[in-house]
């Protein structure tokens, strides 16, 4: 394992270079599932998706499939979703409802709690000397919920969830709570796989307004959104890696673009929000944010992100429609289509993405290319604090996120413990 020193060498956020190694290095990768995918917290599923007792999703921490279920006292938890005998997945299915899990390899069971409750063979083969007790789904070490938000950690002095958020509840706030009852899914799970490493996608939510009108240059003629915000905003460093790309302040008009019945729904029930979260946050529209560190957000679509990782050169793409439950059918119809439009491999900002992503990651494989650094400096030294808005803003074109994203990365890779990392 790399060690603080060798760290520095690949990642110095002060200067804003990075190594492409980071990229594409099979040893560094297996070192990120260890230090950063292990020890983060990551989002797993919404309580949304299993709004009733037994009810279960699947997701993945890392390259760990996991199970979410509410137990049958209403409990949320989560196990690794690999059987104890061989490893075989005790369930195949996206989601569902179910009191128990049978393995199809041998048939061991387990019920809603990830206790072993079956055995085939339990007296005749096995002598009743299995331990079923210490032979149960191995649970995620920490479970927990923010605003609908349901996150995972393997280890157990990871900070409590709200620490680890920081500053970046006050945004996830603006994008999960302006209406009494808060969020809700809608049109199931997008999922796409990508040949490029996972952490050029998340950079590129994180906040990276440099590249859309160079990259989305046919969207912005096509939709005619428009720019002239692009002055008045910020990239928003809001915690450990956490960042938020945000026009502000910003008209009732403008709050969303690309759909008429979305932006007069806004307009609406403007007031009710503001009292809500207050008139400041009210006047947030958000070009993309992150979590750090694989998870990410769009509110003008308005979706959920996440690049999951398999492999350096290689990421598959889990993506959902999220919407105020408040909201009527007509608004949520409307918001689930202006994010067809945008994501995935037909999106019409989506693709032009991957495009990129691809061809970074690919022509960071070369022997005479890996020595030449990425450049992360736009607009080093213009950070500052806000009087109104927490965390550290730079301008909105800059990459002052993406070195705090990566200045994150780089610690919890050298740090062998939490309280180092701290």
């Amino acid at each position: 394992m790399l060690d603080k020193l060798e760290m520095n060498s690949l990642v110095n956020a002060e200067t804003g270079k990075v190594s492409r190694r980071i990229f594409v290095d099979q040893a560094l990768y297996e070192q990120e599932l260890e230090q950063v995918f292990a020890r983060s917290w990551l989002y797993v599923a919404h309580e949304s998706q299993i709004p009733n007792p037994v009810d279960f999703v699947s997701a993945y921490m890392g390259e760990d499939p996991v199970l979410v279920i509410r137990d049958s006292r209403g409990k949320i938890n989560a196990f690794l979703n690999t059987c104890r005998h061989r490893g075989m997945r005790v369930c195949r299915a996206d989601e569902g409802n179910a009191a128990a899990f049978t393995c199809t390899y041998h048939g061991w069971t387990y019920g809603n709690d990830g206790k072993l409750v079956g055995v085939p063979g339990y007296k005749e083969y096995y002598y009743e000397e299995l331990d079923m007790e210490q032979w149960g789904l191995v649970p995620v070490t920490q479970v927990d919920t923010y605003k609908g938000l349901i996150f995972g950690t393997f280890d157990a002095e990871t900070p409590p969830l709200r620490e680890f958020l920081g500053d970046m509840a006050y945004y996830l706030d603006r994008f999960l709570d302006k209406r009494e009852g808060g969020t809700e899914i809608i049109g199931g799970t997008h999922k796409w796989v990508v040949q490029a490493n996972w952490k050029l996608a998340a950079e590129n939510f994180i906040g990276d307004s440099y590249h859309f009108p160079v990259t989305h240059a046919s969207t912005i003629r096509v939709r005619s959104l428009d720019q002239s915000y692009r002055g008045r905003g910020f990239s928003i460093r809001a915690g450990f890696g956490h960042g938020v790309l945000a026009d502000w302040p910003v008209e009732p008009h403008m709050l969303f673009q690309g759909s008429e019945t979305a932006q007069r729904y806004m307009i609406e029930n403007l007031p009710e929000m503001a009292e809500r979260l207050g008139a400041d946050r009210m006047k947030l529209r958000y070009g993309a944010g992150g979590l750090f560190p694989n998870m990410a957000f769009l509110d003008i679509r308005p979706q959920i992100m996440v690049f999951h990782p398999r492999g350096p050169q290689k990421t598959e793409v889990w993506a959902w429609c999220f919407v105020d439950k408040a909201a009527s059918p007509e608004v949520k119809e409307a918001l689930r289509l202006n994010m067809l439009r945008g994501a995935g491999p037909g999106g019409i900002t989506e693709q032009d993405d991957m495009e990129n992503w691809n061809m970074c990651t690919a022509s960071s494989r070369g022997f005479v290319a890996s020595h030449h650094d990425f450049n992360y400096a736009l607009a080093l030294g213009r950070e500052h604090d806000h009087e109104q808005l927490p965390g550290s803003v730079a301008p909105r074109v800059s990459e002052h996120n993406q070195r705090g994203f990566y200045g994150s990365w780089a610690k919890l890779m050298a740090g062998k413990s939490w309280s180092q990392v701290r």
